[in-house]
């Protein structure tokens, strides 16, 4: 296709954006086709594409609603951008997790479980009641036992107590309930209680009033309590306003310590009650039917022939398929969204707009490869084209290559990471992209290529007989002191069997999950290293004054913006106006603060540079210097030191936590897709650090679908040979080399196709 075909279509134009690093990028990208934005992690692809197209088209869709409507709709910054033209509305797919509500479903969150209502309360027999009756979110349809949860929590009380202290003494030892807590003094305020009697002294009444009250307003109470406040027992508080809120996420390692988690004896994890499940079609209830692969499902459907059916039928088969084709058959309709994967939860809302109407669009995804094996990806191009035909415009930030082959139009953002990246450093064909010079080009060129293995020792992890979630009782031995690479479709068993690896060995082990890292907006690379509160110290003793002057959320703090760098200016129903802050400049220090230096830096320069950077200024210091220079080693160079890790992506948080483990010897290190988010350069640099790890004597066991990683394995487990249901075995175990014999293994047809091409 030339380049005058490719623009038939129409173009977007992008004049003179500037957001975050980008170099005043003037950019055309061709309507109705496929456009891939490759480059170095942190070159500038997301401010390009999300920061700056996506952006402006939500906020302009936005404004075309009333602005009492605007208020109750997300806000999108004006992005530092001259103009954009022929910009189509946006939908944006990208890889966070759909919800974490325990009542969600993947049948509640596509629709299919409105149909299912529908089509049981119309032919299921016996008739049971309307469409509401089947729901196990509403009190007529749900299990009175678990509240349709499907699960009970039983909390151990003697773990939430110790009996030996009084309240005064904090004999509430769950976490947030500590002496001086607000939540403590519910308790200590309440005139209910001798705060000085050890808990063992209570009577019965005492211990009930304590542990088990419901809510209730407190009568004649003190003065010290709140008016307002009602009084309730720890218990009944913990599971109401904890385990079942946005806190429980914050506390989890507390409340696995005092909560047992067990399927409902009364619904056996149906969610619904006796009489919904009463109600079949075909010897089937609707909890039945929730609880098959989605292909077995759409099975279920085409054996009932009833007229009134018809409709609902045929609107729920559209659905489930679009969910199948996208490679996602063998997902449950009872699966709670908050298991899901970033990469299922993408393919799902990917599977949702692939039934609309609309046309003319731009679908912006980020980086749909993720979580996906090659066999996955052929699936989500399929459903891609899909939309595409339909008369949309597609655009995707991507790192893997197999994600990229098939794109009308490549724009390489480069040529580095950081600041000195955001200039567009090719912009053509995809195959012309092949041929080039730039760095992605030469990469995608580079042939595939198995290494030679390490020899196995004589030391082995040898396991038999797991059959954890669909593991179909397998036997697996892992040599030690090499890396070790699980491969397989997604849902195929790979996590299953990792877990249950961890699980079975004694000595500790560090298990470096996409999500380790402990996020907050607060916390930042120097917080997560543990080196602000040292670099502060450095100051202040180059200085002569206290450390609290170089904290920007205490004594150091701008007194304008009170160290937010910018400021907000509520304007009633239209968009808050946030702007930088006029006193500091957006370095939220206060004047006081900026005068001080160490090594000619202040601190808001230090904390503005980049990883690559401050590893150079601080090669110095033997403290700070080798814990910044861990960073760079993982491939986050291009991280700012203030940069919040709210904007971190699940693998970059990963290797953040694999920072803090380079230097250990003789452990045993389990990573989740490690490559997720890395371009091909920094992979390389990724493999040379395990390599390290290896030599120190470290046993690294991979999740991963990149084929480069398989290719330089030491050894390699295959499961499969689908998902769900349809895998859990165990299809070759050894030298990677040898998988290509494996007949029925999609990474055997992966790593073919790779090593041919």
């Amino acid at each position: 296709m030339t380049q005058d075909d490719l623009f038939s279509d129409g173009e977007i134009t992008v004049h003179g954006a500037r957001q975050n690093n980008l170099k005043d990028v003037d950019i055309r990208i061709p309507k109705k086709r496929t456009t891939v934005f490759v480059g170095l992690s942190g070159a500038g692809k997301s401010s390009l594409v999300f920061d700056t197209i996506a952006a402006q088209s939500r906020r302009e869709l936005n404004e075309t609603f009333p602005s009492f409507t605007q208020q109750y709709l997300p806000k999108y910054g004006q992005p530092k951008v001259k103009a954009i033209e022929h910009l189509p509305v946006a939908i944006v797919i990208e890889q966070k997790k759909i919800g974490q509500n325990p009542r969600s479903t993947v049948a509640t969150y596509t629709g299919v479980y409105s149909l299912l209502r529908l089509l049981f309360s119309r032919i299921g027999k016996p008739f049971i009641g309307y469409s509401d009756t089947f729901s196990f979110n509403m009190p007529q349809g749900m299990c009175p036992a678990c509240q349709g949860l499907g699960y009970i929590e039983t909390l151990d009380e003697s773990a939430l107590v110790d009996k030996n202290k009084s309240l005064n003494q904090g004999a509430i030892t769950f976490v947030s309930f500590g002496i001086n807590t607000w939540r403590w003094k519910r308790y200590t305020n309440s005139g209910l209680f001798d705060n000085d009697k050890p808990l063992k002294n209570y009577t019965d009444k005492e211990w009930e009033l304590l542990m088990h009250a419901p809510r209730q307003p407190l009568h004649n109470a003190p003065a010290k309590w709140h008016p307002t406040a009602l009084y309730e027992g720890i218990v009944p508080r913990i599971y109401r306003s904890i385990l079942h809120k946005a806190e429980a996420k914050h506390h989890k390692e507390e409340i696995e310590k005092v909560a047992t988690h067990a399927v409902c004896p009364a619904c056996h994890g149906t969610r619904v009650n006796d009489l919904v499940r009463s109600n079949h079609i075909n010897g089937k209830n609707i909890a039945d039917v929730c609880a098959m692969p989605l292909s077995d499902a759409a099975a279920f459907l085409n054996h009932i022939k009833l007229p009134l059916a018809s409709s609902i039928i045929r609107e729920l088969t559209t659905m489930l398929n679009s969910l199948i084709d996208i490679g996602l058959g063998y997902l449950s309709l009872d699966r709670g969204t908050n298991s899901l994967s970033g990469g299922e939860s993408q393919r799902i809302k990917i599977a949702k707009y692939l039934n609309s109407s609309l046309s003319d669009l731009v679908y912006i995804l980020d980086e749909p490869s993720v979580g996906l094996h090659p066999h996955d990806i052929r699936l989500v191009k399929q459903a891609l084209l899909k939309l595409q035909h339909q008369g949309n415009t597609i655009l995707i930030v991507e790192h893997n290559p197999a994600m990229m082959t098939g794109a009308d139009y490549a724009v390489e953002i480069g040529p580095v990471a950081g600041n000195e990246g955001g200039q567009v450093t090719f912009a053509g064909t995809f195959d012309a992209l092949v041929k080039s010079d730039t760095l992605t080009g030469q990469y995608l060129r580079r042939p595939y290529a198995f290494k030679i293995p390490r020899k196995p020792s004589l030391d082995w992890l040898k396991r038999d007989h797991l059959r954890a979630h669909n593991l179909r009782d397998v036997n697996v031995q892992i040599p030690l002191g090499m890396m070790t690479v699980l491969t397989g479709v997604a849902g195929s068993g790979k996590s299953s069997l990792a877990q249950s690896l961890m699980n079975s060995i004694k000595t500790p082990v560090i298990n470096l999950k996409q999500r380790a890292a402990n996020v907050n907006l607060r916390s930042t690379p120097l917080t997560y290293l543990g080196i602000f509160d040292k670099i502060r110290q450095r100051f202040a003793k180059a200085n002569k004054v206290s450390s609290s002057l170089f904290s920007y959320n205490g004594q150091g703090a701008c007194p304008v913006c009170k160290g937010k760098g910018v400021t907000i200016t509520n304007m009633a129903f239209m968009d808050p106006v946030v702007q930088t802050c006029e006193a500091c400049h957006g370095r939220r220090y206060s004047p006081e603060a900026l005068r001080y230096r160490y090594h000619s830096h202040t601190i808001a320069d230090i904390l503005e540079m980049s990883v690559a950077t401050a590893s150079k200024s601080f090669a110095h210091d033997l403290v700070i210097g080798p814990r910044i220079l861990d960073l760079q080693r993982v491939g986050l160079g291009y991280l700012k030191l203030n940069q919040s890790l709210t904007t971190l992506s699940g693998g970059e948080l990963q290797r953040l936590s694999l920072a803090t483990q380079l230097n250990g010897q003789g452990n045993m290190i389990f990573l989740d897709e490690p490559t997720a988010g890395l371009h091909m350069q920094d992979i390389d640099k990724l493999l040379n650090l395990f390599n390290e790890l290896l030599a120190q004597g470290n046993t690294l066991i991979l999740i991963e679908h990149n084929l480069t990683v398989m290719t330089q394995a030491d050894w390699l487990i295959d499961i499969g040979p689908d998902a769900g249901s349809f895998g859990g075995r165990i299809l070759y175990e050894g030298a990677p080399q040898g998988i290509l014999n494996q007949s029925n293994s999609y990474t055997a047809v992966a790593l073919k196709q790779a090593l041919n091409s």
